[in-house]
């Protein structure tokens, strides 16, 4: 007989919020001192499996061994180039995505929900079934950098655009190019209020977020007065309606024509061109390279960025020599001297967590309501952050919530998301078990990189059984997902 929802977290002890678990259970008091002092999980960061894990949404068996037969350096020289890369099984299923080649007007006559739920559909089956992983990381990763909230007003029908024709039209070409296709993209300038700066009642949100999120930094030189003029730059700057709706326009009657003076620089009338002169400089300027170099770092090598000055100077350098060629500032970021630098445990944010569960079990999915309703419930569903600074790369924000990553795992293993299925005999077949210690450990190289640790598997062995193992294989694989080691990459 399967174990029940409260037999199966009390055996594996991760109820720890709720405390109900028996505080003796080796996961659940390591689980606790991870919550009191912070991720510092020690997986095994070195490896092949540790790498992958930082440039995938989690690496397949087939991903490990095709890095491993033609190197590292190979595969991100191949991964750097995701247009040589056929991409069969997730074109065909973006094929049945009818919104997604469609302009902003069509968009528009269709119902929102739709809308939205194809855009995030299409987003999860790339991260899931596409072979050009490093691609849809940096996808996510300009995402996160240019955020947008899909709710808020014609967003809606816009942020879909805004995906196609700028995050992926420049995930890994040149920054100045991305930069300029998000200042003239009308997702964005709906979203922070920009249609609304006009002259003589100008609107400051724009022109803060592109200086203070998107190039400089909040600590890249400007001030207040700064800010104010490049508002004043950027009015007139707006989206059409009617016949051509949801397309950028300048409207000179509503643009403000005095002098300007932003970051010492005198600017003087010139129209829509004096705040495309502006993000020409700042696309380039070495508070933005600086900016970008150390979220890169944070994003793939250490969190805290301790120890890592030498690193982000490198990779700002290279930045600022190409004028912002992303896979050359890439190169410098992962490659030293021919080798990948070592990376610093991160925890997974929510996203990643469900991804990799889905992308190493091998899982057929159709990304759609059931998937989604766990994201939303783990606070990071796509396109649902509200505010201009994206969800956090920060471990802190994420550690409380994780009641509901057990919920996922176990509605996963039990096939109880609708529209998700897992081929958990096919595993059993590969791994060829005779114990249930056999098949932990078999489990463990697949989802882990190696078999698990003694705390994890004894937790799990108390699952198993060898007298019940073959029934509760959903039971001790939901275990795993939900276990620490799992919530690291």
């Amino acid at each position: 007989m399967p174990l029940g929802r409260r037999e199966f977290l009390k055996a594996a002890g991760w109820i720890a919020a709720g405390g109900a678990a028996s505080a003796c259970s080796p996961l659940h008091a390591e689980w606790a001192r991870q919550a009191q002092t912070g991720p510092s999980w020690p997986v095994p960061t070195s490896s092949a499996f540790g790498v992958l894990q930082r440039l995938t949404f989690g690496p397949t068996i087939e991903e490990r061994e095709h890095a491993s037969s033609m190197g590292l350096e190979a595969w991100l020289e191949d991964q750097l180039a995701p247009g040589s890369i056929a991409d069969p099984v997730a074109d065909r299923l973006l094929r049945a995505l009818d919104s997604l080649s469609l302009q902003a007007a069509d968009l528009a006559a269709w119902d929102r929900q739709d809308v939205i739920a194809e855009l995030r559909r299409s987003t999860l089956l790339r991260q899931i079934y596409s072979r050009r992983q490093l691609f849809e990381v940096m996808v996510e990763f300009w995402t996160d950098h240019f955020n947008i909230f899909i709710d808020k007003g014609d967003t809606w029908f816009l942020k879909p655009i805004d995906d196609r024709d700028v995050i992926r039209a420049h995930a890994l070409g040149n920054f100045r190019d991305l930069l300029w296709a998000s200042a003239h993209s009308p997702a964005m300038l709906v979203y922070l209020d920009n249609q609304a700066n006009v002259k003589d009642a100008p609107n400051e949100n724009y022109a803060r977020e592109l200086m203070e999120l998107h190039t400089l930094g909040v600590d890249g030189g400007y001030n207040q007065l700064d800010v104010m003029e490049l508002s004043r730059c950027l009015t007139g700057w707006t989206v059409r309606d009617h016949l051509w709706k949801g397309e950028f326009i300048f409207r000179s009657e509503t643009h403000d024509d005095g002098w300007k003076e932003v970051l010492g620089l005198q600017v003087q009338p010139a129209g829509r061109l004096e705040a495309e002169d502006l993000i020409e400089m700042l696309a380039t300027h070495p508070s933005t390279a600086e900016h970008l170099a150390r979220k890169l770092v944070r994003r793939f090598i250490r969190e805290d960025l301790e120890g890592q000055g030498e690193t982000v100077s490198r990779v700002a350098r290279v930045f600022l020599e190409t004028r912002g060629d992303i896979a050359s500032t890439l190169r410098a970021l992962l490659l030293d001297s021919g080798r990948p630098l070592p990376t610093a445990p991160k925890f997974k944010r929510p996203l990643n967590f469900v991804v990799s569960s889905l992308r190493m079990l091998g899982a057929q999915t159709d990304a759609g309501p059931g998937l989604q309703q766990h994201l939303a419930a783990m606070g990071q569903l796509p396109f649902a952050w509200v505010t201009p600074d994206g969800p956090s790369d920060e471990a802190g924000p994420w550690k409380g919530g994780l009641m509901p990553r057990w919920q996922f795992a176990m509605d996963l293993t039990a096939g109880k998301i609708k529209g998700t299925r897992l081929p958990l005999d096919d595993w059993l077949e590969v791994v060829g078990p005779r114990t249930s210690s056999e098949m932990i450990d078999g489990m463990g190289m697949i989802l882990l990189g190696d078999v698990p640790d003694s705390n994890t598997k004894a937790a799990l062995e108390a699952v198993a059984s060898d007298a019940a193992w073959p029934g509760r294989v959903p039971e001790v694989v939901a275990g795993m997902l939900a276990s620490p080691d799992f919530q690291w990459r």
